[in-house]
């Protein structure tokens, strides 16, 4: 990468990060399109990006952790299915063709789309967040392998996937649900590195895409609520809508 370029990916990434620190959301999904565009390869763009994400989720996680958002036992069972799967991913995506990469990547972003669209800030607990469910412990293991598994193939670690499904079949409250969130994802983003090792991982993106996320998303949890959250999340999704086709448009081309 040349000087311009690298200057485009630190101030894209914090702005990525900072923007996601307000929403409660790492929102990888932004950064991936560029991160594809700047990359050696598809591949070894995504497992950069999944492993960037993954040590911007890790700052979220340790303030999550700090101020008791974090629920250790979904954690622990969700943890293990979700670095296989994410392993399992970034293995696969370095032996599928790029093409079909590149669509899966596109699907992905455009989903994201829609999930930012309809994105609502987690309000504060209104219960200790305890879950009692007696099959917690499968839908845990199946669905952290599985969003696992799709965000190591596509690069991202997915938390607008898994958010929903802690709140809707978990049964946590919305407040721990956003801080085990995180830190699943610190663990994706991990999984996903590892997935990728074989088929190459773009180092110098992982490095400087990590050093201006990191901080990125420090800042930004310390702004939320500061602006317009309704006007930033729709430019959001704008934005994803414009490069989801574009990667589409690629993958056909």
């Amino acid at each position: 990468m040349g000087p311009a370029e690298i200057v485009i990916l630190v101030l894209w990434s914090f702005a990525v990060s900072f923007a996601g620190g307000m929403l409660g959301l790492v929102l990888g999904n932004l950064r991936l399109p560029l991160v594809v565009l700047l990359g050696s390869s598809a591949s070894a763009a995504a497992g950069a990006n999944v492993a960037i994400s993954g040590a911007a989720a890790l700052t979220s996680a340790v303030v999550h952790w700090r101020n008791g958002r974090v629920n250790p036992r979904l954690f622990l069972m969700m943890a293990p299915s979700s670095l296989l799967g994410a392993i399992a991913g970034g293995l696969l995506a370095g032996v599928l063709p790029e093409r079909i990469l590149l669509g899966a990547i596109s699907i992905v972003v455009l989903y994201g789309a829609v999930e930012v669209w309809r994105y609502q800030r987690p309000k504060a607990d209104s219960e200790p967040g305890q879950v009692q469910k007696s099959n917690l412990f499968v839908e845990a293991v199946l669905i952290g392998f599985a969003v696992g598994l799709l965000g190591g193939f596509v690069g991202l670690i997915l938390g607008s996937l898994r958010l929903p499904a802690m709140l809707k079949y978990m049964g946590m409250s919305p407040h721990k649900a956003v801080g085990t969130n995180a830190a699943v994802g610190v663990v994706v983003g991990i999984g996903g590195l590892i997935g990728h090792l074989p088929s190459g991982i773009d180092w110098q993106i992982f490095l400087i895409g990590s050093a201006a996320a990191m901080p990125g998303a420090y800042f930004g949890s310390r702004f939320t609520g500061r602006l317009n959250e309704n006007t930033l999340v729709r430019a959001m999704a704008v934005v994803l809508v414009i490069s989801g086709l574009a990667m589409a448009a690629q993958a056909v081309v």
